[in-house]
């Protein structure tokens, strides 16, 4: 009797590309898991594999660049930093399915979530799944909290960031887990406001490249214009009381990103020290930070290297 192989995808934002390439690099060997449960863009990047809609969703994050991802951006404190509708209408576009139910996905799925009021795990593995991954990755900060029956939603990071235990419990015999997180703790990255100087003259540069330099450009600043409106909005009220000749006090993002970092990171290391997956799989990625989604093709490569490295490790543990 074949083992039953469970996928348990980790949070981890735009570092969570790299599922794609390990999920790639077990297909390219006929590695096929049974279960998929994702944890916040782990359950994103289940979902469209759960769905067999990967090629289309993969298409699409390889064409997002640094202006697209500034499109995706809105201030407001009180509904987060990502403007929800538009990331939803690209779900809906290239996560394709018949029906939007769990049910309805060609694979087993399932995604974690955490209930802001008790703190518990919410596990989502029937009904619709667009509430399902919008529920698994409400970052606080990022996005909105999500309404479910009674209870309001919000990222499973704080709970669980690598479901090997939801693996488990819908029948894994096995289970492959992919760590985005451990490497990062004291390592997070910045958003560059100031952009970079071409020693390249203009009139030698090509139309597409021109575009491009235009395109990073005009992204740059949005993106600076936006951490720039956050910072003087903070800092109207909570003055600097510092001194000059102090340290400098970390950036908005630099905090948000460290305490993430530090959170997903200790969670993550005691979830699995009562529940170890056969496999795991940590993908050197703490160079890239939080929002960097445009980084698509450097993170999917990332995520098929580490795959590659361990593959007979893998193979011993599905028992091939």
């Amino acid at each position: 009797m074949a083992l039953k192989i469970g996928l348990a995808l980790g949070s981890g934002a735009s570092r969570g590309w790299a599922h794609i390439g390990v999920i790639r690099a077990l297909e390219k060997y006929g590695i096929e898991p049974d279960i998929v449960c994702g944890c916040s863009v782990g359950a994103v990047v289940g979902a469209a594999y759960a769905a067999s809609s990967l090629d289309s969703f993969e298409g699409w994050i390889r064409t997002l660049t640094r202006m697209e991802m500034a499109k995706y951006a809105e201030l407001s404190f009180r509904s987060g930093l990502i403007n929800k509708q538009r990331l939803t209408d690209g779900f809906l576009k290239h996560i394709s399915i018949e029906g939007t139910n769990i049910q309805s996905l060609d694979k087993a799925f399932g995604a974690v979530a955490t209930d802001l009021h008790s703190g518990r795990e919410v596990w989502f593995t029937k009904g619709d799944y667009l509430t399902a991954i919008w529920s698994s990755m409400s970052l606080p900060g990022l996005f909105p909290p999500v309404k479910f029956e009674d209870k309001w939603l919000v990222d499973g990071g704080l709970v669980n960031p690598v479901p090997v235990s939801m693996c488990r419990s819908l029948g894994a015999d096995v289970v492959i887990a992919v760590d985005l997180n451990g490497d990062i703790v004291g390592k997070h990255g910045r958003i560059h406001t100031q952009p970079v100087q071409s020693k390249v003259n203009p009139k030698q540069l090509s139309k597409k490249a021109r575009q491009e330099d235009d395109e990073e450009s005009a992204s740059t600043d949005l993106f600076g214009s936006l951490k720039s409106t956050i910072l003087d909005y903070s800092s109207s009220i909570f003055p600097d009381q510092q001194d000059s000749a102090e340290p400098e006090v970390p950036g908005f993002f630099d905090t948000i990103s460290g305490s993430i970092n530090i959170m997903q990171d200790r969670i993550t290391r005691s979830r699995m020290a009562g529940d170890p997956p056969e496999v795991l799989l940590s993908p050197r990625l703490a160079h890239i930070s939080l929002m960097e989604f445009y980084r698509a093709e450097e993170v999917i490569q990332i995520g098929y290297d580490v795959t590659l490295k361990q593959l007979d490790q893998i193979k011993l543990a599905v028992g091939e």
